[in-house]
């Protein structure tokens, strides 16, 4: 059996997704960081952006994360996001039409969240 941490990505609202993995990549304050079994503990500020989980079966998930905490040790990480939502559960065109509507209000913030979201979906 293949090394393998155990990851819980939970949202200030909801638990957005747990289970097995081999390798996380996320975006930190410090950089992109890729956490695979027996990394060094570590905590984090997380930036927005996508993290990207290769779970034990072979698949890949993909979330829009805005801000929140990483920590990780004793092959258990936990990505604590403000706001977090599965690329499978975003509507593109949805996100497009924000990301416009954001340009032309010159809303820096929610241009970071749409374009993150819309990265998300493209990184699946």
């Amino acid at each position: 059996m293949a090394a393998e941490l155990h990851v819980e990505l939970v949202a200030a609202d909801r638990s957005v997704w747990s289970g097995e993995a081999t390798l996380v990549v996320a975006r930190t304050t410090s950089g992109d960081i890729g956490v695979m079994p027996g990394h060094q503990p570590l905590l984090g500020v997380l930036e927005s952006g996508p993290v990207t989980i290769r779970t034990s079966d072979g698949g890949t998930v993909v979330a829009a994360v805005h801000g929140g905490f990483i920590s990780f040790a004793d092959d258990k990480l936990s990505l604590l996001a403000e706001i977090a939502e599965l690329a499978d559960e975003i509507d593109v065109e949805r996100a497009e039409r924000a990301l416009e509507r954001a340009k032309s209000d010159a809303d820096g913030a929610a241009e970071r969240r749409a374009d993150v979201r819309i990265r998300a979906v493209a990184v699946r």
